[in-house]
């Protein structure tokens, strides 16, 4: 006995993916008459033999057919639909050539037994291969396609999904750059797998750019993101109120590692909530796991997460990367971690090929979890594109500040910005003198942008508003939104930072 699958029309336009016996004139390939073109129409199995008028009927319509059944010597034939929640996906037929007997009943009941079994794997494995593949595109669009250059830091990343039969999980990373020429390293793995994991991510990897946008301490950053898994897990809805979980849902988990890298001091602020931790990899080749408090998983709420300065060397490579890239089926976490360390000490080669080399030594056969691996190999923002400034709490020293301005654009060659430059230093240095309290520090660098930053001791952060006709101030920070590219603020542990950003080559000024 042999059997033999054949497609059906699709029944529900959900169903648009399914294997379809349509004729390019747009007519079933089956006549309804025919054995599978009934067996369709009814969703009912039927014993048939070759003597049958409608199966001969059927068999002499395509040569194909007719010629296997006169090679074989068919005689008896089975044709059961293949029907799985609600759904046609299509008939098996079963031949029998090698005995004499023809189908009976009973063989007629097996076949329906083994047809709905079958339709009920092939169901599953459509819906499982729609939903990785719904996954899948859901976290290629979260995750960044390219890495815009950054002064600070030279960026190589790669994010490797589990294998087919184990699933998608959660895993991801993002470079996200911040003012005063520094960038944040992110990388982050949530707990589960499938669509829920990808849309989790993507809800997180949204939430950190937003946080860092506000310049957060990476401690805060992570509190706030501690917050939101816990709403997240509450199912609280967007307008604030509670709900009470569904069944398959909550206790959301996640780990991250954050990282902010100053390429003018060369230090890196970090801190993680139950995410490995970093491997720094010196420019002599020397590799080390660097000791950041662990911190706990995100979700958990109430507990505190602390940060960890480092000094940097410039051309260091930090290295980040998820629980998949040292995790593996034949091997334990403690020599996952000595493999990533020896594949990581050879710090003068492109980061590109770190990258695939890693990897290719960490998962060189099936992959168990989804894996992501993020190297940054810094830079230094040296004293030809730096120039600072102590300034006393005197308005007077106004006037001296736009000639320290106007002197330091000469020495870059940028004069064409010094009119931009000399107003908005002159308005952020009048509201730190009026509004803060010293110290007051001036600060240039000179990166893809003019970056102007102006410093003092008051936390109180500026806020922008528009002046009225006959009022004789409010106007300093919206000059300063007027002319620079960006501007903002940022708090620091001595006070805060007011910065603007200046294209390099000036629009229309």
């Amino acid at each position: 006995m042999t059997a033999r699958h054949c497609a059906g029309p699709p029944s529900t336009p959900s169903y648009r993916d399914a294997p379809r016996p349509w004729s390019r004139s747009g007519r079933c390939s089956y006549h309804e008459q025919s054995p599978p073109g009934r067996a369709l129409a009814t969703g009912r199995a039927s014993r048939h033999h070759v003597d049958d008028t409608t199966l001969g009927s059927w068999a002499v319509g395509s040569s194909d057919r007719a010629r296997s059944i006169r090679t074989h010597g068919i005689h008896s034939l089975m044709v059961a639909p293949l029907s799985a929640r609600g759904v046609t996906l299509g008939v098996a037929v079963f031949c029998r050539h090698r005995t004499a007997e023809a189908f009976d009943d009973e063989d007629l009941r097996l076949a329906e037994e083994l047809a709905a079994r079958a339709a009920v794997y092939i169901d599953n494995a459509r819906r499982y291969t729609r939903e990785r593949d719904i996954a899948l595109a859901l976290q290629a669009g979260l995750l960044p396609e390219h890495v815009v250059h950054q002064a600070a830091v030279e960026v190589a990343c790669r994010y490797l999904p589990a294998d087919p039969d184990v699933g998608i999980g959660g895993d991801w990373y993002d470079v996200i750059p911040l003012s005063g020429a520094r960038v944040a390293l992110v990388v982050g793995d949530v707990v589960g797998r499938g669509i829920q994991a990808s849309a989790t991510m993507g809800r997180l990897c949204t939430a950190v750019r937003t946080l860092a946008d506000v310049d957060l301490a990476p401690d805060e950053l992570l509190t706030q993101l501690d917050d939101l898994v816990l709403r997240m897990d509450r199912g609280d809805p967007a307008d604030g109120t509670s709900q009470a979980p569904v069944d398959g849902q909550g206790e959301v988990g996640a780990t991250c590692l954050y990282a902010v890298y100053d390429p003018v001091s060369r230090r890196c602020t970090m801190a993680r909530a139950g995410h490995p931790a970093p491997v720094l990899v010196m420019p002599d080749g020397t590799t080390d796991f660097l000791s950041l408090p662990a911190g706990p998983p995100l979700g958990l709420g109430g507990l505190p997460f602390e940060t960890a300065e480092f000094d940097v060397p410039e051309g260091s490579v930090l290295a980040l990367y998820t629980n998949g890239v040292i995790d593996g089926a034949n091997r334990d976490v403690d020599e996952g971690r000595a493999v990533l360390r020896t594949a990581l000490a050879d710090s003068t080669r492109p980061l590109e090929d770190t990258c695939d080399s890693t990897l290719k030594a960490l998962l060189p056969g099936v992959r168990t979890d989804d894996a992501a691996l993020l190297l940054a190999r810094t830079r230094a923002l040296g004293g030809d594109h730096v120039a600072d400034w102590d300034l006393p709490s005197d308005p007077a020293v106004v006037a001296r500040t736009r000639e320290l301005v106007s002197g330091a654009l000469a020495d870059w060659h940028l004069d064409d910005l010094v009119f931009v430059a000399e107003l908005i230093v002159s308005e952020l240095v009048t509201n730190a003198i009026r509004y803060g309290h010293p110290p007051v520090q001036l600060r240039l660098i000179r990166d893809t942008t003019l970056i102007c930053e102006v410093s003092d001791a008051s936390s109180t952060a500026p806020h922008l508003r528009r002046a009225r006709t006959f009022d004789e101030g409010g106007r300093g920070l919206f000059i300063v939104a007027q002319l620079a590219q960006r501007w903002g603020s940022r708090h620091t542990r001595a006070g805060k930072t007011i910065w603007a950003e200046v294209p390099l080559v000036s629009e229309g000024f």
